[in-house]
């Protein structure tokens, strides 16, 4: 049967494993792809083979392999522009804890920390990730308070990848509005700033291709510099971006 986005997010099977023949056919429904889902660098039959295993939300909400590289390879190129040479990694809304993997593996050196507040996307997360022995300490915790026990070093370069939920903030009109995601991208941002102020910040927001105009206009307004990147690697309508903003210091 066809596994359309709908069924996976929001059906029965939101909550449950996929098996590989699952996860193949959701990529060729949605993508005409069957590799589509790729994460941890590996295609969906290296990935079951290893062990890891997919929620039908993750499967659908997680950042693939192909976007989360491009990402990552982009902080890390404004990152390497950073006076500070020790990395701190900070992910509040883990999920399958993809686009993490690929940061720190563009990001040489760095240690992550992240949050995943839903019990089950964190177990199954968690077991995938333990696969992989990374330098990362992922909590079954909403980010802010999980955020008061995280510690960096003075002069630490803090990166965090933010992509909370988009819920109704994707217009197909207006594009994605960074003021209603939950919770809204600005309060986050500020509540990094307000945790670690005195590092050096570097913040990667994960975008639609079309952004609301003034909700991009106003959390930019928050950064010292920033770059604003869409990668093309679905049809026009379907991709996504980044926007990469400095706090604390400038390239």
């Amino acid at each position: 049967m066809p596994y359309d986005r709908d069924l996976l997010l929001f059906g029965a099977k939101r909550h449950a494993v996929l098996g590989l023949d699952e996860i193949q056919q959701y990529g060729i429904d949605s993508y005409q792809d069957q590799d589509y889902v790729s994460i941890y660098g590996l295609r969906p039959p290296q990935a079951h083979a290893m062990g890891v295993r997919m929620l039908g939300r993750t499967a659908v909400e997680c950042t693939r392999d192909d976007l989360a590289e491009a990402i990552a390879s982009d902080v890390a190129a404004l990152a390497n522009r950073c006076a500070s040479t020790s990395r701190l990694v900070v992910d509040p809304f883990a999920g399958s804890g993809n686009t993490i993997f690929w940061l720190l593996r563009k990001l040489a050196g760095a240690r992550a920390v992240a949050f995943e507040n839903d019990p089950l996307v964190y177990d199954v997360s968690s077991k995938n990730l333990a696969l992989l022995n990374l330098p990362l300490r992922l909590e079954c915790i909403d980010f802010p308070p999980g955020l008061e026990h995280v510690r960096a070093a003075p002069g630490e370069l803090v990166a965090a990848f933010i992509a909370p939920p988009w819920g109704r903030a994707l217009d197909v009109r207006l594009g994605l509005d960074l003021r209603r995601t939950e919770p809204p991208v600005v309060s986050i941002v500020k509540e990094f700033v307000r945790r670690f102020d005195g590092n050096p910040m570097l913040f990667a927001i994960q975008v639609h291709e079309r952004v609301e105009p003034e909700s991009l206009t106003d959390l930019v307004s928050h950064f010292d510099a920033f770059e604003h990147k869409v990668y093309e690697l679905n049809r026009a309508g379907q991709n996504h971006g980044a926007l990469i903003g400095c706090v604390g210091w400038s390239p």
